[in-house]
């Protein structure tokens, strides 16, 4: 049996399989327990969030684009779209593991004379909520996007109705977009509206 086949046959297995492939290779970063990654200077960490920055945009431009593709019938270009939205979220993950497992985390600093420093009390607390948002939705994302990428892979156009795709699709869209807006937003915070220093 091919890859496809038993994809196929067993979309939920795969599923599982490669979401928790991803979880590890998350919870192991942070953990410190994979030192796969090598070390990198604080020059390499701001280009690697810049980086970040550009294809967590692309990612959300090309989910948009998957979407009102779908809703017109334009099916092929609604497939490129999504595979292409899928493809940067694997690029930004290699990107983003490099960047903790090789360097460091920033914490966001609020200094005197920035915008709405004033109102720090309440910038920052809605600067985490949206941090927080944008992290929860980025790990409860990564099992519907994989069933809809393997349903997607694995099953004919035709067939694609009577399957979990519409749905998974559905849900893929909303999470993971508001999610990397989310996470843009935080980027322009933390890296160009106020100050930061290592965590």
């Amino acid at each position: 049996m091919t890859i496809r086949g038993y994809a196929h046959a067993h979309p939920r297995r795969v599923t599982a399989v490669v979401s928790a492939v991803g979880y590890a290779l998350v919870l192991g970063t942070f953990a410190g327990v994979l030192p796969i990654f090598p070390a990198i200077g604080e020059r390499t960490v701001l280009l690697l969030s810049d980086a970040i920055a550009v294809i967590n945009t692309c990612a959300l431009s090309a989910l948009l684009l998957g979407y009102y593709f779908v809703k017109r019938g334009r099916i092929r270009a609604h497939r490129a779209a999504m595979l292409t939205a899928f493809a940067l979220i694997l690029l930004f993950l290699v990107a983003y593991l490099w960047k903790v497992g090789g360097g460091f985390e920033k914490e966001i600093v609020i200094e005197q004379g920035q915008f709405l420093a004033a109102y720090a009390d309440v910038v920052y607390p809605l600067y985490l909520a949206m941090l927080a948002i944008h992290i929860l939705l980025s790990a409860l994302a990564v099992p519907v996007v994989v069933h809809a990428v393997v349903l997607g892979l694995s099953h004919d156009v035709a067939e694609l109705p009577d399957t979990d795709h519409p749905l998974a699709g559905k849900l893929a869209v909303a999470s993971w977009s508001l999610s990397l807006a989310f996470g843009v937003v935080t980027y322009w915070l933390l890296n160009h509206v106020y100050s930061w220093v290592p965590r």
